[in-house]
This record gives C-alpha cells, sequence and structure tokens, in this order.
C-alpha cells in the first residue's frame, strides 16, 4: 500500500513537471480560475433566492430588485461559467500542442539505435494517442473538476450553515465512498495502463502491415495478417472489457451511495421541518446545495478514471523524452580541402556480437573506393558509422586528422551524399524530392540542370504535371530507376564531398541501369566516392577494392590485384561475369 501511494505520488509530480515545461500561459489560467470561481459562487448564491421564495412566496413578495438579482445570477452563471471553459480548452491546447511539438523534436533528434529497437507505429503512438489522453484530461475534464472543487467547498460550507447537524449526518456517507472508490480507481489505473501499450502495439502493428501492403498480397498474406490484427483487436477488447467492468462497479455504485444520501436527508430533513427547526425553504435550498455537490462528485469518478490513463499516458511520453538525443550544433565545422578519410583499429559491435573487426584502411578524396563481400560481411553497417548513425565501439574514422567525431553531425552530414537501392521518397512532388532536406530556394533553372544530369528530365517532363507530380507513399508512382535518378538529382544539389552508393544500380532492368549508370558518372566527377556492390561489374573499374569477410578485410587492392592474390574474390568474379578468368584478365586490361 505505501509503495502504491509513493509511485501514485511520483506519478503525479512526473505530470506535473511534463505540464509545467510546455509553459502553460498563467494568465489565461488565472482568468480561467477566476471566471469559474465567479460561476460557482453564481451558481451557489441561486439555492438561497429558492429558500427566500418557497419561505415567503406571495406575487407582491416578488420585487422588481428580487427578479432582477435571480436573473442576473443565472446570466453571470452562464456567461462566466462558458467563458471559463473555453479559457481551460484554449489552455488545454496549447499545452498539448507544446507537447506534441517537444516529443516530435525529441524524435526526431533520437539516435538511430533507438529506433532499432522500437516499432515505428509505437513510437508514433507517442504523438497521436499518449498526447490525446492527456488533451482529453485537460481540455474535457479539467474545467469540470475546478468548477466542482469550488462547488463542493461553497456548497459543504452553505449546507454546514444551513443545518450542521444533517450535515454532519450526510458526511458519515463520504467516507464509505471514499472506501469503495479508492481500489477501484487504482484497478481502472492499471488497466488504462495495460489499455494504452495494448493500443501502441496495435498501432504499430496496422502501420508495419499498411506500410508492406504490397508484400501483404503478392505473399497471400491476408488471411495470417488478418488473424493477427483480430488478436490484437481481440486484445484491446480484453482490456476494454476490464475497464468497463470497473465502470460498471463505479456508476452504479456512486448512484446506490447518492440515491441513500438523498433518502436519509429528505427523511431527516422533514423530520427537521415538521419539529420547526428547518424550513420548508431551508430544506429545499439545502436539496439544491447538495445537488450541486453530489454532481460533481459523481463526475469526479470519470475526472479520476482520465487521470489514470494520462498518467499512464505520462509514463510513456516521459520515458521518450529521457532517452539519448544526436547533437546536432556541437562540433567543428569541415573545411572543403581534399584530404583522405583513415579508418584506424576500427571495431563496432551491436551487441555481444562484433559486427567490424580492427578495419584499417585509407580512402583517398576524389578516388573511388568500392567495399565488396558475402552478405553480412559489415559494409552496411561501415556506411553507418561514415554517416554516425553509431559511434566506433573501439578505433575511429578521421577526416585528414581529425576524428568524425569532433565536426558538428550537421556539418558533417552536410558532406555526404546518399544513393541506396531503395532510393526512400517521401509523399509529395518530384520537386518536394529533388529539394529535400535544402534549407534554400532553388530555382527551376538549378532544379532542372540537377534533373538532366541525373538523366531525369526525360521520364519528368512526360508526366502530366511535370516537376509538380504527386510520386505517391513511398514514391510508389515511380519505377525503381525513376526513384534512383531523383535520389541522385537530389545528392546534385546537395553538392556533396563524400558520395556513398550502396547497391545503387541493383534490381534494375538494362536500360534503367545504363540511364542511372551515367547519372552516377556525372555525379561522381570530382568527389570522393565509396561503393557498396555485390555485382563486381559496377566496382572492378574502382580505384581501390576492400574486400570484407565476417567483419574483418582479407584483401585491399584494384580489381586485377585481387584476382590475383584473393582467391574467394577470383571465385566471385568468375561465378557473377561467367567468364574464364584467362578471358576476365584480358577484359580489364583492355
Amino acid at each position: 500500500m505505501k509503495k502504491q501511494m509513493q509511485e501514485e505520488k511520483a506519478d503525479w509530480r512526473s505530470f506535473i513537471a511534463m505540464i509545467r515545461a510546455t509553459k502553460p500561459p498563467k494568465v489565461i489560467m488565472t482568468t480561467a480560475l477566476l471566471l469559474s470561481l465567479i460561476s460557482s459562487l453564481a451558481n451557489l448564491a441561486i439555492p438561497m433566492f429558492t429558500k427566500k421564495l418557497t419561505d415567503g412566496f406571495t406575487i407582491s413578495s416578488l420585487s422588481k430588485t428580487t427578479i432582477v438579482l435571480l436573473v442576473g445570477a443565472f446570466i453571470v452563471q452562464t456567461l462566466a461559467s462558458g467563458f471559463s471553459i473555453y479559457l481551460m480548452n484554449y489552455t488545454g491546447e496549447m499545452i498539448v500542442s507544446r507537447l506534441r511539438e517537444q516529443v516530435w523534436k525529441k524524435l526526431l533528434s533520437l539516435t538511430v539505435s533507438y529506433y532499432d529497437h522500437h516499432r515505428t507505429g509505437e513510437t508514433a503512438s507517442r504523438v497521436t494517442n499518449d498526447t490525446s489522453v492527456i488533451k482529453g484530461l485537460i481540455t474535457e475534464h479539467m474545467a469540470n473538476f475546478l468548477n466542482g472543487v469550488i462547488s463542493i467547498i461553497g456548497s459543504i460550507a452553505l449546507l454546514l450553515y444551513l443545518d450542521w447537524k444533517m450535515t454532519l449526518v450526510m458526511f458519515v456517507v463520504l467516507p464509505l465512498t471514499i472506501s469503495v472508490m479508492r481500489p477501484l480507481g487504482r484497478q481502472m489505473f492499471k488497466n488504462a495502463k495495460r489499455l494504452q501499450d495494448e493500443m501502441a502495439q496495435f498501432t504499430a502493428f496496422i502501420t508495419q502491415v499498411l506500410s508492406e501492403i504490397r508484400l501483404v498480397k503478392l505473399s497471400n498474406a491476408e488471411p495470417s495478417e488478418y488473424e493477427n490484427g483480430k488478436r490484437g483487436i481481440a486484445n484491446l477488447f480484453h482490456y476494454g472489457l476490464k475497464e468497463a467492468k470497473v465502470q460498471a462497479m463505479i456508476m452504479p455504485l456512486m448512484r446506490i451511495i447518492m440515491m441513500v444520501l438523498l433518502v436519509v436527508i429528505l427523511g431527516f430533513g422533514g423530520y427537521r421541518v415538521s419539529t420547526g427547526a428547518m424550513t420548508a425553504g431551508g430544506l429545499v435550498a439545502y436539496i439544491l446545495y447538495l445537488f450541486q455537490m453530489v454532481m460533481p462528485l459523481a463526475a469526479f469518478s470519470t475526472f479520476f478514471t482520465q487521470l489514470q490513463k494520462a498518467m499512464g499516458a505520462t509514463h510513456r511520453i516521459i520515458a521518450t523524452l529521457s532517452e539519448q538525443e544526436e547533437d546536432y550544433v556541437s562540433g567543428n565545422e569541415v573545411k572543403r580541402a581534399p584530404v583522405p578519410i583513415h579508418v584506424k583499429n576500427l571495431h563496432f559491435s551491436y551487441g555481444e556480437e562484433p559486427v567490424l573487426r580492427n578495419l584499417n584502411f585509407t580512402i583517398e578524396p576524389g578516388k573511388v573506393t568500392a567495399i565488396v563481400g558475402p552478405s553480412g560481411s559489415g559494409k552496411t553497417t561501415f556506411f553507418s558509422l561514415l554517416e554516425r548513425y553509431y559511434e566506433p565501439t573501439d578505433g575511429m574514422i578521421t577526416l585528414g586528422n581529425e576524428p568524425l567525431r569532433s565536426f558538428s553531425l550537421a556539418a558533417w552530414r552536410q558532406q555526404i551524399g546518399y544513393v541506396s537501392q531503395e532510393s526512400p521518397l517521401i509523399a509529395g512532388t518530384i520537386r518536394d524530392n529533388i529539394c529535400y532536406g535544402l534549407e534554400r530556394d532553388v530555382s527551376d533553372e538549378e532544379l532542372k540542370w540537377a534533373a538532366d544530369m541525373a538523366y531525369a528530365s526525360s521520364f519528368i517532363e512526360e508526366l502530366p504535371q511535370k516537376y509538380d507530380t504527386e510520386v505517391g507513399e513511398r514514391g510508389i508512382k515511380l519505377s525503381g530507376g525513376q526513384r534512383q535518378r531523383i535520389a541522385i538529382a537530389r545528392a546534385l544539389l546537395r553538392n556533396p564531398r563524400i558520395l556513398l552508393l550502396d547497391e545503387a544500380t541493383s534490381n534494375l532492368d538494362s536500360q534503367s541501369e545504363m540511364a542511372v549508370q551515367q547519372a552516377l558518372q556525372n555525379l561522381m566527377k570530382g568527389r570522393t566516392t565509396i561503393v557498396i556492390a555485390h555485382r563486381l561489374s559496377t566496382v572492378v573499374n574502382a580505384d581501390q577494392i576492400i574486400f570484407l569477410e565476417k567483419g574483418e578485410i582479407t584483401g585491399i587492392g584494384t580489381h586485377q590485384e585481387l584476382f590475383d592474390n584473393h582467391p574467394l574474390y577470383r571465385e566471385f568474379a568468375t561465378q557473377q561475369l561467367h567468364i574464364s578468368e584467362e578471358m576476365l584478365k584480358n577484359v580489364v586490361k583492355g
């Protein structure tokens, strides 16, 4: 019990700290609270008018002043309540908007390793589902809660004033209400937290399946994915049902308790009126004040249910906000002088299993270096280290004599152009994709130059909207070769110093490959180029080829040197080029 209370206090402190971090508008909040106070005070005045009318009602007793005051109380209560609710909703929307900005900024700043261990849909759920829960608490329930607190305090004070003995009788029921609601509230918190976790997992599952819908259909996997989704929906139903069971206990219990309270008050109040200890008007006012106290109490169960859900959402948001993020700005600028990249005693492992071991080589500026080897040898991992998605476990990569870690991430990544076999595109126009990530305005002439150099303008000009043509989600409306030429045009506009090509011509037909190869030749001019390739035909003319096996370098040299001295490379070459060793030597020499 003590541990639970400590956890609840910690949760509440975390929630308050998170809301404070959004810097809510204090003036607007204070105004909303004052209007709530005015609304509640006006509301509390109405039963007193009712008491006077009931105790001595005659047509002559209805003075203009009484009527004006009564109507005025209704108007003030209505207007103050309306403006208070609006201002609280405005405050809530602003808090949640800023919170979403914080979470979104954090998600963009998190390291790649975070996304290696968290599913995209589940992470996206932090920005959407979890913040929506907090929004619901602030905008829908917080204003009612504050009004209810003021109404309860005022009602209790006036109930004591009207008849303190009857009020003490009423207070006997309150500890019973609290003793019933507290354990149910804890159960509601547990259920709400599980429901939110399950919702995040289900969102992640839906996102994953829908993003790969073509693979699903091609694999005839609709029935199995339907069953997987059905299980997720069943889990949501299960936890939703648990929540419904608790609510099914809370609401009837509250009604029974309130009904018992009302019966007791009416019975005891009737007795007090019959003995002359209380007037009929006093009893009417007392019952009205009782309703002003009971109705907020009933609404409190909904508020605390939403509060428990918000606590669960807060847990996950705070966990995300506390994750390590990349520092984009700290570090040196990168000089544009042509200097080599040195890889010194480089080691890397994702966990306990090493991926790269003791790599040592130099990438000369303006030259082409190819990295080849069997699948799983660490080629793509080396690219990830070069792009600084991860830091080496041991050793370092330097630009000249300066370690890469000494440069700011923003400055270093500005030096890199990346073209992969996937050539990812964003949903938007061709213009959006070619200019993606650039902070400057790109003229039409510059855009067309990049497209011409990438051999992309020929197909772009044939499209109905040309550069304003929508490419669809992940560029699905374009072919693989077209997507890669768009990626090359994007790299040309960035004018990178270092070019990374990851299987850039794989999985293309011969015509598309020829166009992409020509575009790549334009892109590679005067740039330090590092190529990953399984197809050796694309790298036989590289200035340097590095052969990786199980994370270790087993050969460095030109194609001819490796063909003569590296058995596995020779096997790769003869298998892929389908010619004899003697013919291959003659082809290369020619």
